[in-house]
C-alpha cells in the first residue's frame, strides 16, 4: 500500500511542480518583499531595474500583480521612489516606467489566524463537548445503519460512531446522506482544498484521495503540506470529515470518493501576499476551499482581510473553476460565549463566503457557535456530550474529539462536493441558492425565527437552518442556473448625529426606487451589505439593526461587553443574507443603538447601502472590478446606476425623542427625512430639495439653526463659535496694530520684499560681489519655483543674467514688474513708485553710463 501511495504521489509530482514553479521560499529576516499591481503594458523586468529589486514572479492568479524583493532595510524603497516620481511628474511631466504602478504594498508578517476548534473548558452550565454520549440507540435505527453499511461495503471500524453521518440515537439529527450514497453519489470528480495547518497525505485514511497538484505549504514553502508542529492536526481532522477513504481504517468522509488537497497557512506567520496566493491556489482544479479559521473569537477583535486577499477571493469567484467560481466555506466562529458575532469578521461576512455555524448531536445550539446575519446555514459539530469522530495525524490514527465550528465547515464542504458530482455546472451563487432553499429549520420554539419575504424562515442563530444533504441533491438535479450578479450602491448618507443611550436608537432611512434597481439591472436580492462609520468611546456598547422595505430585520451587530475599543466602526462593512429574494424596492432603515447607559457615548457619522442580487438582463451584466486599496469595496464609480440622492432624517427611536433636523454640512452625501410623520426634506429629480423644518427643542430664536441637537449641545456649538469669533477678531486687531507700528519704524516694510542695498545691486550688475547678487536673485526665484532645489539652481545657472535684467527693468516694461513664478520675475514696486525707487533706477542708469553692464536698453 505504501509503495502504491508513493507511486501515486510521484505520478502527480510533475503537475505539482509545474503549478509551484513560480513560488520561492520567503526569508523575512533577510529580505523585504513588495507586491506591485502594474499596468498590463508595464514589464515587471523594467520595474525591477528601475527600483533595484528582484522580480520574484506573479502573485498567484491575480492578473498583473507581481512580487519583488530586496535586501532588508528600514525604508520602504518603493513608496519613496513612487512619491518622488509623483512629485517630479507634477513639475516636469513626461513618462516614467513607474507611472505604470497602480498599487504598491510592502509585505509584513501578520499574526497567525486562529483555528476554530473546541474551546476548553466550556462555560458553567454546559456539558463537556468531548464527553462520550451515553443515551441508548433506537433498535430500528441501528438495523438501518447496519443495512446501509452492508450494502455500501462500509467496514470502517468507527463508522458506527460517526453519528453526524447516521445518528441512531437522536434519530434524524444527522446530515441525511446515506440515501445519497445509495444513489452512487459519493463525491467523484470533486475536489476540496483544506486551507489549514497541513494535511497528512500519508495517512491510510487519506492518501488514496490526496490531490498533490492542489496542495502546497505556504508556511515552509514546500510542495508537501505535511504537519510539522505538535498541534498541526486540525487540517488532517477536517480532511477526514470530507474525504476519508472507505476502507478498514477509522471512518469515512461524507464525500469519500472526492479528492482532497492541503494548503498549509496556519502554522507560522504569513503575509497577505502568500495568503492571497493560497486562496486562489490551483483554482481551476480545487473547486471548494474549506476554511476553519479567522481572527480571534474573543469578543473584542474586529478584523477584515487585506486588499490582496479581498482581490484574491473576488478573483476566485470570477475566474476559478472555469469562471463558475471557487466556493469558499468558512466556519462562523466560536466566540458566542463572549458575545462575538461573525459580522465582526471580514472573512465570514464576505458575500463570497458560505458561512456555516454549528449545532450539536441533539440539534441544539452549542455555547460557542456565533449568531450572525451573515450566517447562511448550520450543520453538526461538538456539544451535548459528544464531538465529531474522524481521521487524525498518523498512518492509522483516529480522533473522537473534533469540534467547534471548525468541524461544521468541512462537513458542509464535503456535502457541496456531493452536489458538484451531480451538477458540476453550478456557479458559486447557485450553490448558495441551493443550500438556502433546502435548509431545514430546527428548534422553532426558541431559535428566534422570522419569516422572510419568500416564505423562508431565518434565525440569526441557525441561519436558514441545517443542511439537508438529500434535499439539496434532489433540488440540484433540476436547478436552473441563476443569471449573473448585479448590484446597486446607494449614495453615502450623511448623519452626524449623537446616538441616544438605552434601548432607543437613532434611525436613518433611504428609499430605493424601482428606477434605481432597473438602472442597476437588479431583479431580486441575495446579499445586502452596509458600510458605515460610527465614532464611539466604547465600541462594545453599539448595536446595529437593518429593517428592509418588507419589514424583515437583520441584526447586523450586537453589543459586546468585552470590547472597550475607542475607535467605533471605521468604514466597516456588515453583511446580511436575511433579505434573500426581496425586491429591494422601498424604504431601508438602519437603527444604531447605544444599548448600555454609561459615561461612554458615540456619534453615527454616515453609511451607505449595497444591494447584491440576480440581474434582470444577463446580456447587460458587467464584471465587478477589483476593490481598490482605500475604497472599502466602494465601487460607485462602476455602478450602472445614476442614483438620485434620497435619504431620511435621523430620528431618535423612543417615545420622548423628537425628530432631528436634516444635516446640510456634507453636500456630496445628501439626505432626506424619514417618512414617519416628521416633516420631510424630499430630494427633487434634479437633486434640489425643499427646506426642512426642525422640531427639536431649542432656547434659540427661530431664525437660528438648531443642527438637530438638544439645548445643551446647542449651547456648546454656539459657545464654541462665539469663542472662535472673538479670538479671530482679537488676532486681526493685533496684526493691524503690529503692522502700523512696523511701518512707523521702517517705511520700507510696505514692500513685499526688501529693496536691494547698493552693494547687492552692484553684485547683480557684475561688480565684485556678483556671487552674492546671484544668491539674492536665486532666493527671489526659489520663492516661486515649483521644482526641487537642485532643479532651481540648475535653471538659474542657465538663465541668471537674463533674470537679473528682468528684475531691474524700467517702468516702460510694466509686465516685468508684475511678478511671475516663471523665469524668476518678481514685483519690485507699484506703478506709482516712490522717490526711493526712482533713485534706485537713476543709480542704475548712472552705473551703465560709467561702463558697468546696463540694466536695460
Amino acid at each position: 500500500m505504501r509503495l502504491h501511495s508513493l507511486l501515486g504521489l510521484l505520478g502527480l509530482g510533475y503537475l505539482a511542480t509545474a503549478s509551484n514553479s513560480h513560488l520561492r521560499p520567503r526569508d523575512y529576516d533577510a529580505e523585504d518583499y513588495y507586491v506591485l499591481h502594474l499596468d498590463s503594458d508595464t514589464p515587471p523586468s523594467q520595474i525591477a531595474i528601475k527600483l533595484g529589486l528582484t522580480h520574484e514572479g506573479p502573485l498567484g492568479e491575480l492578473a498583473d500583480h507581481h512580487i519583488f524583493s530586496s535586501h532588508k532595510q528600514q525604508e520602504d524603497v518603493v513608496h519613496t521612489a513612487l512619491k518622488e516620481r509623483k512629485r517630479r511628474k507634477r513639475t516636469i511631466g513626461g513618462y516614467d516606467v513607474l507611472d505604470g504602478v497602480k498599487l504598491a504594498q510592502k509585505q509584513q508578517l501578520k499574526p497567525r489566524l486562529e483555528k476554530r476548534g473546541i474551546i476548553p473548558p466550556p462555560p458553567a452550565g454546559y456539558a463537556s463537548p468531548v464527553a462520550r454520549q451515553v443515551d441508548s440507540p433506537a433498535a430500528a435505527a441501528l438495523a438501518k445503519q447496519a443495512a446501509v453499511a452492508k450494502k455500501l461495503g462500509i467496514k470502517d471500524p468507527i463508522f458506527n460512531e460517526q453519528w453526524h453521518l447516521f445518528n441512531p440515537v437522536q434519530v434524524g439529527h444527522d446530515v441525511n446522506v446515506t440515501d445519497v450514497w445509495l444513489q452512487g453519489i459519493t463525491g467523484h470528480n470533486a475536489t476540496v482544498a483544506i486551507v489549514d495547518d497541513g494535511l497528512d497525505m500519508y495517512s491510510e485514511d487519506l492518501k488514496d484521495n490526496y490531490f498533490a497538484e492542489g496542495s502546497y505549504d505556504f508556511n515552509d514553502h514546500s510542495v508537501e503540506p505535511r504537519p510539522k508542529l505538535d498541534d498541526d492536526k486540525h487540517g488532517t481532522r477536517c480532511a477526514g470529515e470530507v474525504s476519508a477513504v472507505k476502507n478498514n481504517v477509522c471512518g469515512v468522509g461524507v464525500a469519500w470518493d472526492s479528492k482532497i488537497a492541503g494548503i498549509r497557512i496556519l502554522s507560522k506567520l504569513i503575509s497577505d501576499a502568500d495568503e492571497a496566493i493560497a486562496m486562489n491556489y490551483a483554482y481551476q482544479h480545487n473547486q471548494i476551499y474549506s476554511c476553519s479559521w479567522g481572527p480571534p473569537d474573543d469578543g473584542v477583535s474586529m478584523e477584515a482581510p487585506g486588499i490582496l486577499i479581498k482581490r484574491a477571493m473576488l478573483n476566485g469567484v470570477q475566474n476559478g473553476r472555469g469562471k463558475l467560481g471557487s466556493i469558499y466555506v468558512f466556519a462562523s466562529g466560536n466566540g458566542a460565549a463572549y458575545q462575538d458575532n461573525c459580522n465582526f469578521d471580514g472573512y465570514t461576512n464576505s458575500i463570497y463566503s458560505v458561512t456555516v455555524g454549528a449545532i450539536d448531536r441533539k440539534g441544539l445550539h452549542p455555547y460557542y457557535s456565533e449568531q450572525c446575519s451573515a450566517q447562511l446555514v448550520v450543520t453538526y459539530s461538538s456539544g451535548s456530550g459528544d464531538a465529531i469522530h474522524t481521521t487524525d495525524v498518523g498512518p492509522n490514527q483516529c480522533y473522537s474529539g473534533h469540534g467547534g465550528t471548525s468541524a461544521a465547515a468541512p462537513l458542509a464542504a464535503g456535502i457541496f462536493a456531493l452536489v458538484l458530482q451531480v451538477r458540476p455546472d453550478l456557479s458559486w451563487r447557485d450553490m448558495q441558492y441551493l443550500v438556502m432553499e433546502t435548509a431545514l429549520p430546527i428548534d422553532l420554539d426558541t431559535g428566534g425565527w422570522q419569516t422572510t419575504t419568500i416564505g423562508k424562515k431565518f434565525s440569526h442563530t441557525y441561519g436558514y437552518g441545517k443542511i439537508d444533504t438529500y434535499a439539496t441533491i434532489e433540488a440540484a438535479k433540476t436547478f436552473k442556473n441563476v443569471k449573473p450578479q448585479a448590484w446597486y450602491y446607494s449614495p453615502w448618507i450623511h448623519v452626524n448625529q449623537a446616538i441616544p443611550e438605552g434601548e432607543e436608537g437613532l434611525a436613518v432611512s433611504f428609499e430605493v426606487t424601482p428606477g434605481m434597481l432597473k438602472d442597476a439591472n437588479v431583479a431580486r436580492l441575495e446579499h445586502v451589505t452596509i458600510t458605515m462609520n460610527v465614532e464611539h468611546t466604547r465600541r462594545g456598547d453599539i448595536s446595529v439593526d437593518l429593517v428592509s422595505p418588507d419589514k424583515v430585520i437583520s441584526h447586523l451587530s450586537n453589543s459586546r461587553n468585552r470590547d472597550s475599543t475607542e475607535s467605533g466602526y471605521e468604514n466597516w462593512t456588515f453583511m446580511s443574507v436575511v433579505h434573500w429574494g426581496e425586491s429591494g424596492i422601498g424604504t431601508w432603515t438602519i437603527i444604531v443603538k447605544d444599548a448600555i447607559e454609561n459615561e461612554f457615548n458615540g456619534t453615527f457619522i454616515d453609511w451607505h447601502l449595497k444591494l447584491w442580487g440576480e440581474s434582470i438582463d444577463a446580456s447587460k451584466a458587467t464584471i465587478l472590478p477589483m476593490p481598490e486599496e482605500n475604497d472599502d469595496d466602494d465601487h460607485n464609480k462602476t455602478s450602472t446606476t445614476t442614483a438620485v440622492a434620497i435619504a431620511t432624517t435621523p430620528v431618535a427611536v423612543g417615545p420622548t425623542s423628537p425628530p432631528a433636523a436634516n444635516p446640510t454640512d456634507h453636500p456630496d452625501r445628501p439626505t432626506r427625512p424619514k417618512p414617519s410623520g416628521a416633516q420631510e426634506e424630499v430630494a427633487s429629480p434634479t437633486g434640489t430639495s425643499a427646506a426642512a423644518t426642525s422640531t427639536s427643542s431649542s432656547w434659540l430664536p427661530s431664525f437660528f439653526p438648531t443642527f438637530g441637537a438638544g439645548p445643551k449641545t446647542q449651547i456648546w456649538i454656539y459657545g464654541a463659535a462665539g469663542l472662535i469669533l472673538v479670538f479671530c477678531c482679537g488676532l486681526g486687531v493685533y496684526f493691524f496694530l503690529a503692522r502700523r507700528k512696523r511701518l512707523r519704524n521702517n517705511p520700507r516694510d510696505e514692500w513685499e520684499f526688501d529693496i536691494l542695498e547698493d552693494e547687492e545691486a552692484e553684485g547683480l550688475n557684475g561688480g565684485g560681489a556678483r556671487g552674492k547678487g546671484k544668491r539674492r536673485a536665486g532666493e527671489l526665484y526659489d520663492a516661486f519655483a515649483a521644482g526641487s532645489d537642485d532643479e532651481s539652481d540648475e535653471e538659474f545657472d542657465e538663465g541668471g543674467d537674463e533674470r537679473e535684467k528682468m528684475l531691474y527693468d524700467d517702468e516702460e516694461d510694466s509686465s516685468a514688474r508684475e511678478g511671475s513664478s516663471e523665469g524668476g520675475k518678481h514685483v519690485i514696486g507699484d506703478d506709482e513708485e516712490d522717490d526711493d525707487d526712482e533713485s534706485l533706477v537713476e543709480a542704475e542708469h548712472e552705473k551703465g553710463a560709467q561702463g558697468g553692464p546696463p540694466s536695460h536698453k
